[in-house]
């Protein structure tokens, strides 16, 4: 088994059969070949299936050689269980070489959260004269209204957008469509925008359909929407690192802090998986916890 057909192979495998986007499909491929680069240049003539649990070690202190840190190492070494997982599963190989391997400890890494007061100041910090303002008003409160991953607002559609029921219509990773409820004044906001903004920008032919535009008439690239956030958060004097995806995250943890089943929680956030959810468990203890500390008498130190 040559490792070129054997990476094809698997690439096919996540797109078709685990319905991956194309981004994570890229980023497992991108580990294998890493893992691929470390065999030729240590000149081991080794096919996939001869690779033993010694080989991953020794890649190991390859990475550890340049630097890499241990959750990337975690990240890739995830990627490589998945490929000889899957070898295994299609009956290339008898024995899984990664099967024992010990992954690098990690800390959790909780993301940063907005506070409701931040989140207004951001939204108070939008220059509505400009003719970006409404937009970018509705793009704030579209992500913190929904929880919506950046990928998921740039190709949100009009024909999604269900205001007199509530929802709103996403494709999510590998394209699943779940439905999420969406709040009133996120409604307001995409209604002005919509009806008293968007109608005077020269959309492009095959953009009518989607919601956020550029000044150009098409849609906005993930870069544009980190860029609007970075700007607002600094004009805001928020010191903390923001993105599009700290919205979800703070969209998540002011659901669970509010008391919502976590169940619910993990339905429109579109995971798979409740154990992505449980994150904000997490983090809703260390809520609880520096509350305990700031405001319990007998949790101060003198």
């Amino acid at each position: 088994m040559e490792w070129n057909s054997a990476i094809r192979e698997f690439s096919t495998y996540l797109k078709l059969e685990k319905s991956m986007s194309g981004n994570s499909v890229e980023a497992y491929i991108h580990d294998i070949e890493r893992f691929f680069q470390f065999v030729q240049l240590q000149q081991f003539t080794v096919s996939p299936e001869k690779i033993t649990l010694e080989h991953v070690r020794q890649f190991i202190e390859w990475l550890n050689g340049f630097g890499v840190s241990a959750r990337t190492q975690s990240r890739m070494l995830s990627g490589i269980r998945a490929f000889y997982k899957f070898l295994l599963m299609d009956d290339k190989i008898l024995t899984n070489p990664t099967e024992l391997i010990e992954f690098p400890k990690i800390g959790r890494k909780l993301p940063d959260v907005l506070a409701v007061m931040e989140i207004d100041a951001m939204l108070d910090a939008i220059d509505l004269s400009l003719p970006e303002g409404h937009r970018n008003k509705a793009i704030i409160e579209t992500l913190y209204s929904c929880g919506l991953r950046v990928s998921e607002l740039v190709n949100l559609k009009l024909s999604a957008l269900f205001f007199d029921d509530g929802f709103v219509r996403v494709f999510g990773k590998g394209s699943k469509e779940r439905l999420v409820p969406i709040g009133s004044k996120s409604i307001a906001e995409l209604k002005l925008y919509i009806q008293h903004h968007r109608t005077h920008i020269p959309i492009q032919k095959g953009f009518d359909d989607y919601v956020f535009l550029n000044r150009r008439g098409k849609t906005l690239s993930r870069v544009m929407v980190f860029t609007i956030i970075k700007n607002l958060a600094k004009t805001a004097e928020i010191d903390k690192n923001i993105s599009p995806h700290t919205f979800r995250h703070s969209f998540a943890t002011h659901l669970i802090e509010g008391g919502a089943d976590l169940r619910a929680v993990q339905e429109m956030l579109g995971h798979e998986s409740i154990l992505t959810t449980e994150i904000y468990t997490h983090l809703n203890r260390e809520f609880l916890r520096e509350a305990i500390m700031q405001y319990h008498p007998r949790a101060k130190i003198k």
